[in-house]
């Protein structure tokens, strides 16, 4: 049932308060930078990225509240609504644009440059603000009461518990100092390993973690079910499949080796018999999950589109009121359109007149989509990967009928990819900030010009960080192995010249439609076997720590969205992200070798476990302190 008559916002149209203004920019594009390039760093590494808003929302209270002494709560919404702008766009480039950088890295074309990346993302960005500004009556007003909108209205509730602000924004810090802390001394002084390692001879395989933070507090913001579904696919791969493949494949040579399977393991261990057949068994299951998940998703994406095109009609606001008030519709036409020209005739951006228009198709309807259906079952639930997937597929298959193959070919369909699934990720993040804006009286057309800012910062920050980190340690290396980016490689490169182990990928797509049919979440599972099991054991481990603070709970702490574990584990992930970033530095300028002491000390496995253990300390420390308060307020 609509409830839109009978809604008041927070703050009423008639009264003006504080909103964008200079303290909010600054903040909010402070927070897009920390947060991009957070999210950019872990997404790399492990393939996911966690939602910024609500850490950024805390964190802007506790500076304006406390530091600043102001009480403005549509300042602190503007901050999170640029803020959450850089995670948006960040996770929607790292998955495709580090795909240029590996063409670089096998030889097939230069390494592209500055320009080039800063412009796919700023062009993604921009068209997937614009393209969602027109929705905004149809979806967010229109469907209020109906469209629930989940992560905006959490951030809504968490600015409205605005008192709290101040102790909750310290468990957000805490976790960002504590996770640089533990990143030094394991990255930078090198005195604790990394990863560590237990062999089990007897299944021919190993068992592995990593012992980085802000994997166990990806672990504790998702949960013990989606860390489990990863973990079991972890589990499929190396306790079984490789087994399976070391023990029956002995003396065959299987392509893409040339050596035999016993050779491979003898030499490298079980990690080569990943590197060599796993990960494309996973790339397979990975594919054909975000496919399955489109699919599935295929009626409400008709009945979503065609909704959200009948609610257009008549939807700019013609009442006057602030709260009502989105940018002209007639500038929003000429940018998407300007955008639209700028990126078929500006040559750093490889993407033809033919691109341009698949672009500005796809695009729009991707927008409207993913609008809508993070409306229904918010940002986590939102196929981006399966769009992301299907452009991708559609592309190439288009630009290599047209006569557009080779290299250029396949820069132009990544280009492409890059910049739908950069739109489907902001129109997403706009349209949750929107319904936040909404609940608290924000003004829309501030909102939007603050989403633009986000998306601006963003886009030349990411540019830099993907060329930072790829100087450092290069994607698809172990410290960055680009898990996503590596798959529309594998796709692309699979639909132009038919390079790929066929065999192994479809092994992958029929272990997918399996799982599918045991009615079990296809794309977690796939990812956890894609993934080493070094990185899905930590996410684990945090899943298992979020079950047990559960376990002491009640049901109105188990809903509540700025639950003291997940402020700090945002916070690790941000604080191990931001060090990271440092690190890289180091790494270009050669510091990294003045501060590695690993030659005069390593505590090995037995420092590596001690490590894992502290963390898991103060995750449970900061759940239980917000737990106990929370208690102590209710009694």
């Amino acid at each position: 049932m609509n409830q839109t008559k009978d809604f008041k916002p927070y703050i009423p149209a008639s009264k003006i308060t504080p909103e964008f203004t200079v303290t909010s920019i600054i903040m909010g594009v402070l927070l897009a930078i920390i947060f991009g390039a957070a999210n950019a760093y872990l997404g790399l590494r492990v393939g996911m990225t966690v939602s910024a808003s609500i850490p950024a929302a805390v964190i802007s209270m506790g500076v304006l509240r406390v530091i600043l002494r102001k009480n403005s709560i549509l300042e602190s919404n503007m901050v999170q609504t640029i803020g959450s702008a850089g995670e948006s766009l960040a996770a929607g480039a790292i998955f495709t644009l580090p795909v240029l950088f590996l063409w670089a890295k096998d030889g097939i074309m230069e390494s592209p440059n500055l320009l080039t990346i800063s412009l796919i993302a700023l062009f993604g960005g921009l068209l997937g603000v614009l393209f969602m500004i027109p929705l905004r009556n149809a979806l967010i007003v229109k469907e209020h009461g109906v469209l629930p909108y989940p992560e905006g209205t959490a951030c809504a509730e968490v600015l409205l518990a605005g008192e709290e602000g101040g102790a909750s924004a310290k468990s957000v810090f805490a976790g960002m100092g504590i996770a640089a802390l533990i990143k030094f001394i394991v990255d930078g002084f090198k005195v604790v390993p990394g990863t560590i390692v237990a062999p089990i001879k007897a299944l021919k395989t190993e068992f592995s973690t990593e012992v980085y933070p802000a994997l166990i507090g990806v672990g504790y913001i998702c949960g013990a079910k989606i860390s489990s579904y990863l973990f079991a696919g972890g589990i499929l791969g190396w306790f079984v499949l490789i087994p399976a493949i070391i023990t029956f494949g002995g003396d065959t040579i299987l392509y893409p080796e040339t050596i035999t399977i016993a050779e491979l393991y003898a030499k490298d261990g079980a990690s080569a018999i990943w590197s060599s057949y796993i990960r494309y068994i996973g790339a397979g299951a990975v594919a054909a999950g975000g496919i399955i998940s489109l699919i599935k998703s295929l009626p409400l994406i008709i009945t979503t589109f065609r909704d959200a095109l009948k609610g257009i009609k008549g939807s700019t606001s013609t009442s006057g009121l602030r709260t009502e008030a989105d940018m002209n519709m007639k500038i929003v036409g000429i940018a998407v359109l300007a955008n639209i020209v700028a990126i078929a005739i500006f040559p750093d951006v490889p993407v033809s007149i033919l691109g341009a228009f698949l672009i500005a198709i796809f695009g729009f309807f991707f927008a409207t989509v993913s609008s809508r259906m993070v409306g229904l079952v918010g940002s986590s639930n939102n196929p981006v990967s399966g769009m992301a997937i299907a452009t991708l597929l559609f592309s190439t298959i288009i630009l290599k009928t047209s006569g557009d193959t080779g290299i250029h070919g396949m820069q132009g369909a990544i280009a492409i990819g890059s910049i739908i699934c950069i739109i489907a990720a902001m129109a997403g993040d706009t349209s949750q900030d929107l319904k936040t804006g909404y609940i608290l009286g924000a003004t829309p057309k501030k909102q939007q010009l603050g989403e633009i800012i986000g998306a601006v910062v963003s886009a030349f920050t990411i540019g830099g960080v993907l060329l930072l980190l790829n100087q450092a340690w290069t994607f698809g290396s172990t410290e960055l192995s680009a898990p996503q980016a590596t798959l529309m490689k594998m796709i692309i490169e699979g639909v132009m010249d038919g390079n790929l182990p066929w065999a192994l990928v479809f092994i992958g797509v029929f272990i997918a439609i399996v799982i599918e049919i045991l009615g079990i979440p296809v794309l977690p599972v796939a990812i956890g076997l894609y993934l080493p099991l070094e990185l899905s054991t930590p996410i684990m481990i945090g899943g298992v720590i979020r079950w047990f603070i559960d376990k002491k709970k009640n049901e109105k702490e188990k809903n509540n969205e700025a639950d003291g574990g997940i402020l700090f584990c945002s916070g690790l992930i941000a604080g191990e992200g931001l060090l990271g970033i440092l690190l890289a530095f180091f790494a270009v300028f050669g510091i990294d070798k003045y501060i590695d002491f690993s030659g005069f000390f390593n505590s090995g496995f037995i420092g590596g476990l001690i490590v894992t253990a502290i963390i898991c300390f103060f995750v449970i420390f900061f759940a239980r302190q917000k737990n106990k308060s929370q208690s102590h307020k209710a009694n």
